[in-house]
């Protein structure tokens, strides 16, 4: 029923480090839980790493507190992570490092029930950190939450889109020193200079940090994710 991923298959790296850590098959790990071989390593500068094999959970664990302690059913079939429509929320978190800065995060994403956001990616920005809500308040809006302690649909990134359930949307993410700029297919949605510019997250989403992938009282699948450090 499961099946290896394709088009980004396991590096021999990410394998292996896996198989140190002794996250292999193993659902749901807390960082602070990691073997004292350590965590996931982040990716060397230049270097792309996947974060889903396509077959398993190995090195992302479910996110049971706060608002996900009524999460859905989350597991793995055909390929991708199954997110079920939880009350309110249904989410991952990586395990593994992840730089703060000069990063790139890519996935698919596709709503599969429910019409709120079905992807709302938690990633640091330096050492503060920040939500890409995609698809939220009522199922259209997408923008970063929070900047300036405003929710992504009032503030400079906010833009409006519409999303097709079962339909599978590519997803960029990319935070540099300078800028956090973002596509959902070719489309480029954030555009934003870091400059002065706060960010932060709200308090459902402090169990993802410092990266994770939630829904919100939706169902949604993920596959093709990867971790690129520039």
């Amino acid at each position: 029923m499961n099946q290896a991923c394709s088009n980004h298959g396991c590096s021999r790296r990410f394998v292996a480090t896996l198989l140190v850590a002794g996250l292999a098959g193993c659902a749901s790990t807390p960082r602070d839980k990691m073997t004292p071989s350590g965590p996931i390593p982040a990716p060397r500068p230049g270097e792309t790493i996947p974060l889903f094999d396509g077959q398993s959970l190995a090195g992302w664990r479910v996110l049971k507190d706060g608002a996900f302690e009524h999460h859905g059913q989350v597991g793995v079939k055909d390929g991708t992570i199954v997110l079920e429509r939880g009350s309110l929320q249904t989410g991952v978190g990586w395990n593994g490092q992840v730089p703060r800065d000069d990063y790139e995060v890519s996935l698919e994403a596709m709503r599969t029930d429910g019409n709120d956001f079905f992807c709302g990616l938690t990633f640091p920005v330096g050492d503060e950190p920040c939500t890409w809500i995609i698809g939220g308040w009522g199922g259209s809006v997408v923008g970063l939450s929070n900047v300036d302690n405003d929710a992504a649909v009032e503030n400079v990134t906010t833009q409006g889109m519409t999303f097709e359930s079962n339909r599978w949307y590519k997803i960029r993410l990319r935070v540099t020193t300078a800028r956090i700029d973002a596509w959902i297919d070719d489309r480029q949605m954030i555009d934003l200079e870091r400059g002065e510019h706060k960010f932060s997250v709200w308090w459902e989403q402090e169990p993802a940090r410092p990266l994770g992938i939630a829904t919100w009282d939706t169902g949604a699948a993920l596959r093709h994710i990867s971790l690129k450090r520039l």
